[in-house]
């Protein structure tokens, strides 16, 4: 049986948190002097009022979590706090319809990036700094940062970090999570804080250099500005960007090991590592090519652009300082195979996950050896790792469900009228957490909101499971989830 009561519970505590940002932000509100604030006060009164109704609901639960209640407790706090998080927009008129809001709140809350407003320089301060807190909260998880912050609210904590975490296999740093939280998120922050400190000192101004960082680190991509970091035409930001975003799409296991541990041979015996910077080098290479050949780029403006856009898309987190919708066709196809790719698990990216990419080509390598040597046992190993069997098959289960969710979400599209080439790249950016798209009429420097309703709401689902690694959404639809004891 599902324990609701413990369910409810954390629910009502996160939300009490979501109540505190929110607070923030109508503190920023009021300071600036803007419209926003009576919005953000009747967030903060809706949400205070959820989350007391949410703890009466779970009044006297156990501390008993089982597998099954985190995977529904991880899946209805994303629901739900995006929910909350939608009434500034709402309640403001800068987003009145409430599909388009919501959408926006959980393309944030998922690091997607995807944004249906088409011009984001109108709102004021504190909607623009809440869009890019829920992206930097929503980077290494909701759960996750509360299990870091204050780990005695979540109930049974590793198993909904285990809910939550990205990457088919996880690494401890610390035997308590919670220290490991703090560890994890003590880097985050000192990325973000120093990725702001290097903005400040290219030319940005404070407002932009503490948004910015955020959506850089926690590779989601929401911007200030129209033309996102191509707002400033700055070479020293985009090369700042590139390397911030590089960093924060590799393990932060693996940059705990390095930086603190001062064991700097793992990044390149690190095979996943390995792997992340040969596409980032390979893709980077090949799109400078083209753009010099058919688009008459120079040498310098072809490196910077190309290699922005490979990390921004494999890194999936969106910002752009050039129009990719506008090059050739062939620069579309390698950085879709980047934004399927992703990044490292353990990070703030979304995708594939480069360490499957490992795992899928040792495994294939060993079918190519069983070929011949039928009666070999040959284990798959990653880092020095053998990967158990049950694993492999999460795996593959892993992408015939990632394909088959983005065939029908395809379909879908193009039912409802959308094209075919942005039904393709809409779909897999959003099952990636990528948001930016490479079409004619919905491409990176575009808003989505020529999209109709019923898409939105899919792709709403369609983000929430690519955040959450598909499999812990979709075994809530089965039906041995709610029947089997």
């Amino acid at each position: 049986m599902i324990n609701w009561r413990i369910i409810w519970k954390i629910i009502g505590q996160l939300l009490f948190i979501e109540a505190g940002l929110l607070a923030l932000c109508m503190l920023m509100s009021f300071l600036y002097q803007e419209d926003d604030t009576p919005a953000f006060f009747i967030a903060v009164v809706a949400t205070i009022i959820g989350a007391c109704l949410m703890q009466y609901a779970g009044r006297g639960s156990s501390n008993t979590m089982y597998r099954r209640d985190s995977f529904l407790v991880v899946t209805l706090v994303w629901i739900i706090f995006s929910s909350f998080g939608a009434i500034p927009f709402v309640v403001s008129g800068y987003v009145p319809n409430i599909t388009d809001a919501y959408f926006e709140t959980i393309s944030g809350f998922t690091t997607t990036g995807a944004s249906l407003i088409d011009d984001v320089e109108r709102l004021p301060h504190a909607l623009l700094f809440w869009r890019s807190l829920t992206q930097w909260v929503g980077g290494l998880g909701i759960v996750f940062f509360t299990i870091a912050t204050l780990p005695s609210l979540v109930g049974g904590s590793v198993k909904v970090f285990s809910a939550e975490a990205t990457g088919p296999m996880r690494t401890k740093m610390h035997p308590r999570l919670s220290t490991t939280g703090r560890w994890i998120w003590g880097i985050y922050s000192t990325l973000t804080i120093v990725c702001a400190i290097c903005f400040y000192f290219e030319g940005m101004g404070a407002f932009d250099c503490a948004n910015y960082a955020m959506t850089v680190t926690a590779t989601g991509g929401f911007a200030t500005h129209n033309a996102s970091t191509g707002y400033f035409h700055n070479p020293a930001i985009d090369y700042t960007a590139i390397l911030f975003m590089f960093l924060c799409g590799t393990s932060f296991t693996l940059l705990y090991v390095t930086l603190f541990k001062h064991k700097f041979r793992e990044f390149l015996r690190n095979a996943e590592f390995r792997l992340y910077l040969t596409v980032v080098v390979v893709a980077t290479l090949a799109i400078l090519g083209i753009l010099m050949v058919d688009c008459s780029y120079d040498f310098w403006s072809a490196l910077r652009s190309s290699l922005f856009q490979v990390v921004s898309f494999v890194t999936t987190t969106g910002v752009f300082n050039d129009d990719a919708g506008q090059w050739p066709h062939i620069t579309w196809v390698i950085l879709s195979v980047c934004m399927f790719i992703g990044g490292c698990a353990g990070s703030t990216s979304g995708g594939f996950k480069c360490v499957r990419g490992v795992m899928l080509i040792e495994m294939v390598r060993n079918e190519f050896k069983r070929l011949v040597h039928p009666n070999a046992v040959l284990p798959v190993r990653v880092g020095g790792m053998t990967v158990p069997f049950q694993k492999q098959l999460s795996l593959v289960a892993f992408i015939v469900m990632y394909f088959g969710l983005c065939l029908f979400t395809y379909f879908i599209m193009i039912i409802t009228g959308v094209d075919s080439t942005n039904a393709f790249t809409i779909s897999l950016s959003c099952a990636s957490n990528v948001g930016p798209t490479l079409g004619l009429e919905i491409g990176p420097t575009m808003s989505w909101n020529i999209l109709p309703d019923l898409v939105k709401w899919l792709l709403s689902l369609l983000m929430l499971m690519g955040r959450l690694e598909i499999l812990s959404v979709v075994v809530l639809f089965t039906h041995s989830f709610w029947r089997d004891k």
